[in-house]
Formats: C-alpha cells, sequence, structure tokens
C-alpha cells in the first residue's frame, strides 16, 4: 500500500509531496486515513529550518489531525478499524511506539510516532483518541493541537474563574482557543492582542471583549484602561520573545500568572526585568495546556459544539495536501485562522 505525504527533505526548501510504502504495521501501532490535518507554526519552524540541527531527514510532518481508522496492530486495543478519531502529538493511553519508516523509491523517510500530512499514516496507539460522537470533523481537527494547548492553558494551567481578567497574545489557532475557553468560564475582560485584523475579527466571534492592534502605539495605555491593576493572567502565543516579556508585565503583582504557549525560533534568548518576579508575578510554561487528552477530550469536544458556527470563520479555506507549501505560506501571512489540509481537494492549482 502506497500514501502520498509531504516531506520535509531539507531544512529551508519547500516540502516535497510525494509518493512513498507504507510498511507492516510494528506492535502498538495504527494505520490511520486522514480526513483533515490542522497546519501548526511548529512544522513551519521544521520547514524554515529555525528549530535547530534535524538530524532526521527526510522526515514526514504535521501533528494534528482527524481521521479514520483502517488497520490496527494485534495489540491494539483502544482503538479499531473504523472508528472516527483525533491525531495528536500529545502521549496519552496506549503503546507509545517510536515512530515509522516509510520507503520512497528505495529512500527511507523517518516519522515519529505521529505525522499527518499524509492521505495515510502510521501512528502510535497513544496518539489516537476515539472523537466524541456528534462533532465536526473539520473543526475537530484542533483537538489535537490547538484546542489541548490553547484550552488547557486556560483551564487547566490558569485555573481561570468568572470575572478573572485575561489577556491573549497572538490571535492564531491557539490563540483563538484560548480565547474561547475564557469565554466558557465567564473571564471578564478578555483580551486579545495582534497585529491581524481579521485574526481579531475572529477573536471577537469567540467572546473576546477588547480587541487590540499590537501596532498601535497606545497598546500599553489601551491595556491599562482594559483591566487597571494588571490581569489576572497572561497567555502569550506568538513565540516571539519581546512579546512574552510584554505579557509578563501585564499581568497584576502579587499572584498574575502569565504562561508561555509560543515557540521562539532556535537560539533566541527571553530578557526580563527581574523587578516584575520581586512583584510576586509568576512565569509559566505548559506542555499542551497540561492536557490529558483521554480525560479532557469530552469537555474540549462541548466546547467547540457549543460554538460550531464562528469555527467557520477559521477554517473559511482549506488546501489540498498539494498546496502544503502553501498553507505554510498563509501562516507566515496570517490571512486565515488556522490553515487546514482538505485530503479530498486534489490541488487549488
Amino acid at each position: 500500500m502506497k500514501t502520498e505525504a509531504a516531506i520535509l527533505v531539507e531544512p529551508g526548501k519547500p516540502l516535497q509531496v510525494e509518493e512513498i510504502a507504507i510498511p507492516k504495521l510494528k506492535p502498538g501501532q495504527i494505520l490511520a486515513e486522514i480526513a483533515y490535518s490542522g497546519v501548526c507554526h511548529t512544522q513551519l519552524l521544521e520547514q524554515q529550518g529555525y528549530r535547530g540541527t534535524d538530524p532526521w531527514c527526510p522526515h514526514c510532518l504535521g501533528h494534528e489531525a482527524t481521521g479514520q481508522v483502517i488497520d490496527v496492530a494485534p495489540d491494539v486495543s483502544k482503538v479499531k478499524a473504523g472508528d472516527v478519531v483525533v491525531l495528536s502529538w500529545l502521549k496519552g493511553e496506549g503503546a507509545d511506539v517510536t515512530g515509522t519508516v516509510y520507503d520512497w523509491n528505495g529512500r527511507s523517510v523517518n516519522a515519529g510516532p505521529v505525522t499527518t500530512f499524509a492521505q495515510k499514516s502510521v501512528v502510535s496507539e497513544n496518539r489516537a483518541i476515539l472523537l466524541p460522537a456528534g462533532l465536526n470533523l473539520l473543526h475537530s481537527v484542533m483537538l489535537g493541537c490547538a484546542a489541548p494547548t490553547g484550552f488547557g492553558s486556560v483551564l487547566n494551567v490558569c485555573r481561570a474563574r468568572p470575572g478573572d481578567g485575561i489577556v491573549i497574545f497572538g490571535t492564531g489557532g491557539i490563540g483563538l482557543c484560548a480565547v474561547l475557553a475564557a469565554a466558557s468560564v465567564g473571564c471578564d475582560p478578555i483580551v486579545a492582542v495582534d497585529t491581524n485584523l481579521s485574526r481579531l475579527n475572529i477573536a471577537k466571534l469567540f467572546g473576546a471583549t477588547h480587541a487590540l492592534d499590537a501596532g498601535n502605539e497606545g497598546l500599553d495605555d489601551h491595556l491599562i484602561s482594559a483591566k487597571k491593576g494588571g490581569f489576572d493572567f497572561a497567555i502569550e502565543a506568538t513565540g516571539r520573545p519581546e512579546v512574552m516579556a510584554r505579557a509578563f508585565a501585564s499581568v497584576r503583582d502579587r499572584g498574575g500568572k502569565c504562561v508561555v504557549i509560543g515557540n521562539a525560533r532556535h537560539g533566541e534568548k527571553l530578557v526580563l526585568d527581574p523587578t516584575e518576579l520581586n512583584k510576586g508575578k509568576q512565569l509559566l510554561g505548559t506542555w499542551g495546556g497540561d492536557t490529558d487528552l483521554d480525560r479532557d477530550v469530552e469537555r474540549y469536544g462541548q466546547i467547540i459544539s457549543d460554538n460550531e458556527a464562528n469555527f467557520e470563520a477559521v477554517f473559511f479555506e482549506k488546501f489540498g495536501l498539494r498546496d502544503i507549501n502553501q498553507a505554510l505560506e498563509e501562516l507566515v501571512v496570517g490571512s486565515v485562522g488556522r490553515p487546514v489540509i482538505d485530503m479530498s481537494i486534489k490541488s487549488m492549482v
């Protein structure tokens, strides 16, 4: 059996969509047919060579998808052929298999425990979870990465409550999910900050009470006006160290929490004013929003279901697998909420 897949042959070069041969499943693996794959900044950083030395090239990419199981190894019990699943980079229950190797006309192509830029993909059992009944396959693609990270940063890390003031820097897929989670628990105010006006408009649909242009010279004054004394929580979802520092400065003294989600480029450093720490502020990191996807998928799925109509604004443009490089470019330009690969689209060209 063969499949088309987007392959990173060399960092800094466009991905190549090629046909590769699917190997026999190893114990603890499943074979999934991908319906939709999200496109995340992590893959953009890998493709552009901003994550440091990459010893695995050529290799497959992608870590967020929905699809259907078409085969399982004999020892797999978590899912079975025919099940509709979410695929995620987050580890869950089940076997933890390090990855697989595909054949590309006699050349080996590496793949980690989950890759999703492909029509079919071999995945470790613990990277798949049953999709809750009734959820839209397209919208639920965010359950693989953006929702666990964005929802979890608000619900699990901050443990936000009604009336808490929160500011979200960056309104890509993860930042939008943070806005939605904040709205779901009744935070007020919910301030979204970005340079992209179209994404800020989506943030307002998702529940932001304020949408601030980060390019505005009066941004700090607007932040102070929105929440005098500083915010209870700040979520940083841009990956830019200077924004991380600004987010940390925006939270209140004596207990304000700043959660850094964004991935900085390899070698970049975060510079902080240490007096911010002396004021009792907390700077936190998170691994996927501290999410246990097996535990949290129903709750996250309900948030998505409750906001079904608004997700159309996030996924208003879809790409075919052969347009993967254009989808990555959209992350740079920022003209869509969350680029998504629809495997039923042959090509936009």
